[in-house]
């Protein structure tokens, strides 16, 4: 089956230039747009007013004597429209039955007239298009009255190359402005971007060992970032810091019993008695024996460490949990010590690490059985408000106030401790129980004992 790869992101920078770029280059046609609409309108208000003044001016000039039509063409009217030499002008005077009196007689008829206004219109003639007004004048005399109406037109040359020349300075300032607008936009994209080179030069000039929190001034955008890249540096700190601690305590813990292993192997290997022999051999599996112990802590301790750190927690069961540790915790062999369980019945549910939570309840029920006596076993779990709590009890030499807090140290022991422990066994105890935000307390019953009280916090699920 072929395995799809996710593409990787492309650049952050190309993106917003694109985006940016994107957006001028919509507005800018917007504007081009705009503006040849505005050109356009421009060019049209301007020729129509001399248009209509031309066309006004001929109906100045026509009279009614003796019942007919007189016409003195003010021919600079017309030669005001045709200071524009690649337009064309044509005329037409008629009467109000449509009658011509003068000028060309085939221009197109023009829209009914609307309150005696003048009357604007585009037509095709004479292969082009015109741009026409009409006007009507009324006359009255003692004889007679009557109305002519005037067409003058005039082809869109000279107003359609005014538009393109308006249109081609707005596109030329369009240009000139999306081209600054641009380079502005790409001056500030580089230097949003320039606290991010400097975070990335800070980190490149690092040694792999120095995780301190960085001190780069940088926006509030990004503040979130580099405060969570300086948490994970301070988390990655703490879990070296350990990893070190641990690799140095262990080297310290290994090298005494070995040291001894060997230097009890090499005297059994000179004797020459039996009995001193078989003693010397049993040294050596008393020490082997206590070495296997201590590996097996260091062993469970890192498991410990390693999964603190993952936090990979689900909602567990309290109760499968205690049952599960007594069974791995008690001797197989041999008699087995007298357990008195109390569970209650209701469900204890804790969000969690199953196997943490079943490693530390083992090393609590490991030291009660080893150390508490002959008494009875007594474990007992119960809910109290939001708490989870197991209690583990036996009826051993208990602890004394001097000791309460260094036993939760690694290899830190009670000052009268029974020998053959490692002294990880609470220390793993209170590093779980920490991770799940809970706490541990130690406490000699009056009769003798020690009680071990866990409280966890439970679940809502």
């Amino acid at each position: 089956m072929a395995m799809t790869e996710e593409r990787a992101p492309g650049s952050l920078r190309r993106t917003l230039l694109l985006y940016l770029g994107g957006l001028l280059a919509v507005f800018a046609v917007v504007l081009l747009f705009a503006a040849r609409e505005y050109g356009q309108r421009a060019a049209n208000r301007s020729y129509d007013h001399l248009l209509v003044s031309s066309a006004l001016s001929i109906a100045d000039s026509v009279a009614l004597v003796d019942g007919q039509w007189q016409v003195d063409l003010p021919y600079a009217a017309l030669d005001l429209l045709s200071m524009a030499e690649e337009d064309r002008v044509f005329y037409r005077i008629a009467d109000s039955r449509g009658a011509l009196i003068t000028g060309y007689p085939d221009l197109p008829a023009s829209p009914q007239l609307a309150d005696g206004r003048p009357q604007l219109f585009d037509a095709g003639y004479s292969g082009e298009t015109v741009r026409f007004v009409v006007v009507a004048r009324s006359f009255a005399a003692a004889s007679a009255q009557g109305e002519v109406q005037v067409q003058v037109g005039q082809t869109r040359r000279a107003r359609e190359a005014l538009a393109q020349e308006m249109v081609n300075r707005a596109l030329l300032a369009i240009g000139v402005l999306s081209a600054l607008a641009l380079a502005l936009v790409a001056f500030g994209v580089h230097r949003a971007f320039r606290p991010l080179v400097r975070v990335e030069r800070e980190l490149s000039r690092r040694e792999p060992s120095d995780l301190k929190p960085l001190d780069a001034r940088v926006p509030r955008e990004m503040d979130q970032m580099v405060g969570a890249l300086n948490r994970f540096m301070e988390r990655l700190s703490s879990s070296n810091e350990t990893l070190r601690a641990f690799m140095a305590d262990a080297a310290h813990q290994m090298r005494t019993p070995l040291a001894a292993l060997r230097a009890q192997a090499q005297l059994a290997l000179d004797e020459d008695d039996p009995q001193e022999m078989r003693r010397s051999l049993r040294a050596i599996e008393r020490n082997a024996t206590h070495m296997s112990r201590l590996l097996n802590q260091l062993l469970s301790d890192a498991s410990v460490i390693h999964r603190s750190h993952l936090r990979s927690f689900a909602t567990v069961d309290l109760a499968e949990v205690v049952h599960q540790a007594l069974h791995e915790a008690l001797p197989q062999a041999g008699p087995a010590p007298r357990v008195q369980l109390a569970m209650t019945n209701a469900v204890v549910s804790v969000n969690g690490d199953a196997l943490l939570l079943r490693e530390a309840i083992k090393n609590l029920i490991d030291n009660a059985v080893k150390y508490g006596g002959a008494g009875a076993l007594q474990i007992a779990l119960t809910v109290e408000a939001a708490d989870a709590v197991l209690t583990i009890a036996d009826h051993g030499p208990g602890i004394a106030a001097a000791d309460a807090e260094r036993v939760f140290e690694r290899f830190g022991r009670g000052e009268h401790a029974p020998a053959g422990g490692a002294g990880l066994g609470l220390a793993i105890v209170k590093r779980v129980i920490d991770s799940h935000g809970g706490r541990i307390d130690l406490a000699n019953r009056p009769e003798g004992g020690l009680v071990a009280t866990l409280h966890l916090p439970r679940s809502n699920a």
